[in-house]
């Protein structure tokens, strides 16, 4: 009796409900939400990573002369403050090309200053062994001529840059762009000069067309008085007294008389 009162409570008690309330329900829609907006937020993270990744310039090595380029003025932008966007890439794209040509302006003037500062052996690009003749002037070939070899008294023309013993630069018939025409090996010129172009004591004349350096003494050059002096003063020489000369010549050829 007792046994059945038991069954029919139980038959009477509520089975638990497999269904989620109207609450539970929410609140996991909430939390699916939520993680797929941050997966979302996660993804668009990534994605713009890898395009800035993409677009952001290989690195470089700056190179010491790049250096110096990039250090100089920049134009600044208020000196054309009525440049329009249009006119302003234009202006950009003159700006630009005139600091390139200012920089390879510096650049030439930068070596221009130095170069003549270099060592005899150094002009041409190259070593170049002098060798001393017993009147104890020296020379060395750079470029031996293919043509007709410097004669006594013929008329010539002879490209030269002269410089004393610091490197300094006192004349070139380059500068002015014409040879010097003159009477060799008849005292025209300095005997260093007539000597180093129509040889003697075991030097060879020099052939057309070839380039030679020549270390001159002051016997063989301007000795004592020097050259270039104004007045008595010895330090307003261009060419100071007792002074060794280097030439680069380039025997041009016979000029017609």
């Amino acid at each position: 009796m007792a046994l059945d009162n038991d069954r029919r409570a139980s038959a009477c008690r509520p089975e638990p409900s497999l269904e989620q309330s109207p609450n539970d329900h929410h609140h996991h829609k909430s939390q699916t939400h939520l993680a797929l907006s941050f997966l979302e937020r996660l993804l668009e993270q990534r994605q713009r990573a890898s395009q800035q990744a993409a677009m952001a310039p290989p690195p470089t090595t700056t190179s010491p002369l790049s250096r110096l380029l990039l250090s100089l003025p920049k134009p600044s932008a208020a000196r054309h403050p009525r440049a329009s966007a249009p006119e302003a890439t234009g202006v950009g794209s003159l700006v630009l090309r005139r600091r390139e040509a200012a920089a390879a302006v510096l650049s030439t003037a930068v070596l221009s200053r130095f170069l003549p500062l270099l060592p005899a052996a150094a002009a041409d690009g190259g070593e170049c062994p002098l060798e001393v003749a017993p009147s104890g002037l020296a020379f060395c070939d750079r470029v031996v001529g293919t043509g007709a070899a410097a004669q006594q008294g013929q008329l010539i023309k002879a490209h030269y840059t002269g410089r004393l013993e610091d490197g300094t630069v006192f004349d070139s018939s380059y500068k002015r762009g014409k040879p010097l025409t003159f009477r060799v090996g008849v005292g025209e010129v300095i005997k260093g000069w007539d000597q180093g172009i129509v040889g003697g004591e075991g030097i060879p004349p020099m052939l057309a067309g070839g380039k030679r350096t020549l270390k001159l003494p002051p016997a063989l050059a301007y000795g004592e008085k020097g050259a270039g002096c104004r007045g008595w003063e010895p330090t307003s020489c261009v060419i100071p007294p007792n002074s060794t000369l280097l030439f680069d010549v380039e025997y041009v050829g016979r000029a017609i008389s």
